[in-house]
Parts: structure tokens; C-alpha cells; sequence
């Protein structure tokens, strides 16, 4: 067997409980010539005792009522400052980020029109307001973010994994995953157009729905009756894809996108998804050429079994799970 992986089985449980990863999240709105709302989000399920706020920025001063808010995990502050010249050229310092693993998303739009963007981490809480962005900043930020959505998106990763279990031509997973990327495209980019609107919680549920499916098919193939993915893995990975494309749109309106340049990080957001997969794919592709090398096919066997029922378990779990968040 081509995909054989001992080392995914610890990647499996370490990320069983664990969410896709929320950015922090900081938007500043210019209101008038002086005056800008700040609006902070920080899911709290990890930072429930590491609040964060936005440390005061030099020249200016709160004004009006500052509204502080907890629901459904979340909390966030809204308020208003007056910078008597400006922001620009001034520095935006986010205290309490340093004591916590997340990255911060830092979203400006100002009354030109124009926008900046950048993400922040634990090391680098800080970001000097420039006087005029490059449209790269926005392709550098959106990139990453699409990178590490994938990468952290524990779903999405277990069902190319099982895609990678049951296709072991080649040729045939270069299509296989062309086409999950393909109708992914699609759907995320008419969601986040306003072109289509579903529902997310659904959507979630049946993302893992289409794991458990897999999963399925994966012991049927085992038990010598190969399914329609064994024989047509392409028109599978594209029709889940489509869901899938559905959970990166979620993702991404929780994000949010610049108003100027929704089309250009919509493109980059993609891409660094696209980046991200090809990373685990091929991190996938050269780790089972070691373990096929070193261990004994019987043994590799086993273990393959084991890790599609341990997929298919968590994935159940998922279903049943997000059906009752609905």
C-alpha cells in the first residue's frame, strides 16, 4: 500500500480536540478625518484568562461608551478614538497577545478608501499604521492565512488524507485532487461573492459527513468491494469539494475582506489554502516512501486499517456533534 503513515496516527490525536484555529481578529474603521471604531475579537475557548486589548496609541484618546461583549465563545470591545493627527505613522501595540499561540488579523479601511492588512503573532504584537500599503501586503496576509486555515483545518486534512488512502495511482490522485481543488474554488468564491448563501452549520455537518463516507469506502475496498470512489475518485473529490468549499468560505467571512480588494484576497486566501494542501500532500507522500521502506507491508497494514476506523470514529462523532449545534 502506497499510504501507509504511523506518524499521522499521533497527527490524528493530538488534533482530535482541537478547533480550526480563529485568528484574533482587530478592525479599524476611519469615521471622520480624526476619529476611528475599533472593533476587537478574540475567541476565548484557549485565552479565557489572557484577555487582550489594544494598548493606548499615542495622540489618541477614547471618547464615547466602550462596549464590551462574551457570546459563544467570543469576546470583543467596541469603541471609538480621536487621533488629533491621524493614525498614520503611528503604532498599534495589542497587549496580552505575547501570552498566547494565536495570530492576530489587522484589518484598517479609511474614508479614501483604501486599506492595510497585516498579521500579528505572539512575537510580533505590534504594526506601524504606513502612509500608503502596496497591494502585496494584502496577497502576503491573505496567503498566509489560507496556509495556516488548511493546515489547522483538521477536517479538511483527514479527508485529503483518506482521499490519499484509497487512490494509489499517481496520475489518477493528480486528478483527484486537481478536482477537489477545482470545486472548492467554486463554491468558496460564490459564497464569499453573496453569489450563493448556505447555511455554515449544515455545511459543517456534512464536511464530516463526507469524512465518515470516505472512511467507509476505504473498508469496503478492504473487505474486496470497491466503491464509486475506488473507481471514480475524481467526481467524488469534487462533489465534497464543493461543501468543503463552502466550510473555507465560513472561515473567511469570519476573517473578513477588504472592502477595496475583495477579489485580490479572495484569490490569495485560495492560493495559500492551495499552498497548505500541497504541503500536507507531499509531507504525506514522502513520509509513507520512508515508513513503506522500513517497515514490513503486514505491519503497514494493519495500521492503515487502524487509523480508517479512527478516522471514521472521530468523524461520526463530528456528525452527531455539529447536527446538535444546529
Amino acid at each position: 500500500m502506497f499510504f501507509k503513515l504511523f506518524v499521522l496516527l499521533a497527527f490524528l490525536f493530538t488534533f482530535a480536540q482541537a478547533d480550526i484555529i480563529r485568528p484574533v481578529y482587530l478592525e479599524v474603521t476611519q469615521k471622520t478625518t480624526d476619529t476611528y471604531a475599533l472593533f476587537l475579537k478574540v475567541p476565548a475557548k484557549d485565552d479565557k484568562n489572557t484577555p487582550m486589548k489594544v494598548k493606548a496609541i499615542e495622540g489618541c484618546k477614547e471618547n464615547g461608551a466602550h462596549v464590551r461583549e462574551s457570546a459563544k465563545g467570543v469576546y470583543s470591545d467596541r469603541y471609538t478614538i480621536t487621533c488629533d493627527k491621524g493614525i498614520k505613522g503611528k503604532t498599534i501595540e495589542i497587549e496580552g497577545l505575547e501570552n498566547t499561540k494565536r495570530d492576530l488579523l489587522l484589518r484598517m479601511e479609511f474614508i479614501d478608501g483604501s486599506s492595510q492588512s497585516a498579521l500579528l503573532n505572539p512575537l510580533h504584537n505590534t504594526y506601524i499604521v504606513k502612509e500608503d500599503a502596496a497591494p502585496t501586503q494584502i496577497m502576503q496576509t491573505y496567503s498566509w492565512l489560507g496556509i495556516t486555515h488548511i493546515l489547522m483545518g483538521f477536517d479538511h486534512l483527514l479527508f485529503v488524507f483518506s482521499l490519499l488512502i484509497i487512490v494509489k495511482n499517481m496520475r489518477r490522485l493528480l486528478w483527484t485532487i486537481t478536482a477537489f481543488t477545482l470545486a472548492h474554488s467554486i463554491t468558496m468564491a460564490c459564497a464569499t461573492l453573496g453569489i450563493v448563501h448556505v447555511p455554515q452549520q449544515p455545511v459543517e455537518a456534512m464536511i464530516a459527513l463526507s469524512i465518515l463516507f470516505l472512511a467507509m469506502e476505504i473498508v469496503h475496498e478492504k473487505q474486496g468491494k470497491p466503491g464509486l470512489t475506488s473507481r471514480y475518485p475524481w467526481i467524488i473529490a469534487f462533489t465534497f469539494g464543493l461543501l468543503h468549499g463552502f466550510g473555507f468560505a465560513g472561515a473567511l467571512a469570519e476573517i473578513g475582506l477588504p472592502q477595496q480588494a475583495i477579489a485580490l484576497a479572495l484569490v490569495f486566501f485560495n492560493i495559500g489554502v492551495e499552498i497548505g494542501q500541497l504541503i500536507f500532500v507531499a509531507t504525506v507522500v514522502l513520509v509513507s516512501l520512508l515508513f513503506r521502506h522500513f517497515t514490513h507491508p503486514s505491519f503497514m497494514e494493519k495500521l492503515e486499517m487502524y487509523l480508517v476506523y479512527a478516522i471514521g470514529g472521530l468523524s461520526a462523532f463530528w456528525v452527531y456533534e455539529r447536527i446538535l449545534a444546529f
